[in-house]
């Protein structure tokens, strides 16, 4: 038997009760000796104490439920996870009412109730396809915005007739919808489809209260999922720029209005020549040359860009280097000015292939380097049909003998160049330079249908351009072209190996041209029969002495050209 001390208090009251009850019945015996009233009085009190003990009873359940309510909360409270908050705020539903089921709905994206969690005596979640409820006392509480309490559906003169009710025989039923501030949010729903009367207004009561704790919960758990989403995809944009940023070939900085580097990509780390440890927070004027800040000042005062800014800057390390910059104001999103984006690009390398290739075009014709492609390049030749010429200066030999060295290339440099540009003028290709003679043709690597008028044009050309140089050039350095042109095939391509190549024509026409024009007299201009014949309607010549050659067995017939008709 319990110690009486130590039990609960409806308990000890019920004993007592009990205990009266005994003393009563003793006295039975004893009843003429005692007073006419004392049997009522002990009936009375027996009778008192065990309504004592139901109503301590009943204060206690509340107590208990109350207690049980309150840790809910705070455990409901304490949680930001969504599911995990709806599915304890169910259970603990159905412990306090003691229902069968219990669902719990919320409104999704398009304001419609979607059951969430549904959940049975178990703590076990009820399958879809057992969601029977009903729709019309949810619709109800939703509209009204006040919980809904029926003891017996089936009887209930508001929901008798409802077809959801009778079909699906539910009796004990207690919804009550979950407010946040005046929002209705959801709805949580509780019933019993054994038993009736279940529920009381204690328990509509008690959840109404704890319905509104709950939907502060959800609404905390919600907030918490939507930032902990936006944080996500922020992290993840962030992630993404940062991949886009570090991946961007040129060099992208900020700094703030104090001038001091805020952000940098690995680019700039490249081109600055620093890591971005040592940059960030270094003043500008430190990471970059003088010159650039006029233009600082320039952004800063102006707030409009500076684009397209060129400047070469000589690095104690490094040497030379030339950069090509964009300085832009940095705004923030009301457009206000937050300091100077700079965008810059090392052209160091691009200036250095730029100057080479300006000296190949000096060394190779246009035309055969945009031919040049590094991933098809083959060794070998085509037969095509071209027309040659060969240009030699005249007297050279004995001008060159009085001469030092620096001055004959000066003026050797001027006849070659006069020879080079009158084939350029015609869109020939200069093969080269050889001693003071110039060797082009015409029709390749480009089709040229009218190639060996255009030779005939740059030859007349040359002998105009040696004209004007003599009126430039000192008596003793007046010397003259002897131009040789002859029509025919020969093999074009790269001739050499992999680490020495040389685009060039091969062939008996080339031998043939080189021999006319070692036969053409200062400022003479000899073409062969077969040039000839394909520009006589538009040339002025007249037949020259047939040329015996070498490594000809018939001499060759020649023209004189004279002009264009």
């Amino acid at each position: 038997m319990k110690n009486e001390s130590t039990a609960p208090l409806d308990e000890q009251i019920l004993a007592i009760s009990k205990l009266a009850g005994q003393i009563r019945n003793s006295l039975q015996t004893v009843r003429a000796s005692l007073p006419s009233d004392t049997l009522e009085k002990l009936s009375n009190l027996e009778s008192l104490l065990f309504q004592a003990s139901k109503q301590v009873n009943a204060v206690e359940e509340e107590r208990r439920k109350l207690l049980a309510l309150a840790n809910t909360t705070q455990a409901v409270n304490s949680s930001l996870e969504l599911d995990e908050v709806l599915q304890l705020v169910m259970d603990t539903i159905i412990r306090l009412t003691e229902a069968e089921r219990g669902f719990l709905m919320l409104r999704d994206a398009e304001g419609k109730m979607v059951t969430r969690v549904a959940r049975n005596w178990g703590q076990e979640s009820i399958n879809p396809g057992e969601f029977a409820i009903s729709r019309t006392i949810i619709q109800r509480v939703i509209e009204s915005g006040i919980p809904v309490l029926t003891t017996n559906a089936q009887e209930d003169p508001r929901f008798g007739g409802q077809q959801s009710i009778v079909a699906y025989n539910l009796r004990s039923i207690l919804c009550v919808p979950l407010k946040a501030k005046t929002e209705i949010i959801g709805v949580i729903y509780a019933d019993n489809r054994i038993r009736s009367g279940i529920f009381r207004e204690a328990e509509r009561d008690l959840l109404t209260v704890f319905a509104n704790q709950a939907a502060i919960a959800i609404e905390n758990a919600r907030l918490f999922a939507s930032v902990r989403r936006t944080l996500a995809e922020v992290t993840e944009l962030k992630n993404l720029m940062d991949n886009i940023f570090a991946s961007i070939a040129s060099g992208v900085l900020t700094a703030d209005v104090q001038d001091e580097i805020t952000l940098c990509n690995r680019a700039a780390e490249s081109i600055l020549g620093q890591s971005t440890a040592e940059l960030v927070g270094t003043p500008l004027d430190e990471a970059f040359p003088y010159e650039l800040q006029t233009h600082l000042a320039s952004v800063r005062d102006t707030d409009k860009p500076v684009m397209g800014l060129e400047i070469t800057h000589n690095h104690p390390l490094r040497g030379a280097l030339d950069w090509r910059l964009n300085l832009s104001p940095l705004k923030d999103a009301d457009q206000v000015t937050q300091g100077v984006a700079i965008v810059v690009d090392d052209m160091t390398e691009h200036r250095k292939l730029e100057a080479q290739r300006r000296l190949l075009e000096r060394m190779v014709s246009p035309a055969v380097l945009n031919q040049i492609n590094p991933d098809s390049l083959q060794i070998g030749g085509q037969l095509r049909d071209i027309t040659v010429l060969f240009a030699d200066i005249r007297g050279f030999t004995s001008y060159s003998e009085k001469q030092s060295p620096a001055a004959l290339v000066a003026v050797l440099n001027r006849y070659l160049a006069a020879g080079a540009e009158a084939v350029l003028d015609q869109e020939g290709t200069v093969d080269k330079f050889l001693g003071d003679a110039v060797m082009a043709w015409f029709n390749a690597p480009l089709p040229q249908a009218d190639h060996t008028l255009r030779a005939v044009k740059a030859a007349l050309a040359l002998k105009s351009a040696v004209g004007k140089l003599h009126s430039e050039l000192p008596p003793e350095a007046q010397l003259s072209f002897g131009v040789g042109i002859h029509y025919g095939e020969a093999v074009l391509g790269w001739i050499g190996t992999e680490k020495r190549l040389e685009y060039t024509a091969i062939g008996d026409c080339v031998n043939t041209t080189k021999r006319i024009q070692e036969n053409s007299a200062k400022n003479q201009i000899l073409i062969s029969q077969a040039a000839y014949e394909r520009v006589k309607d538009w040339v002025e010549a007249i037949p020259f002495s047939p040329l015996k050659v070498k490594g000809k067995s018939e001499a060759v017939e020649v023209y004189e050209l004279v002009g264009m008709k």
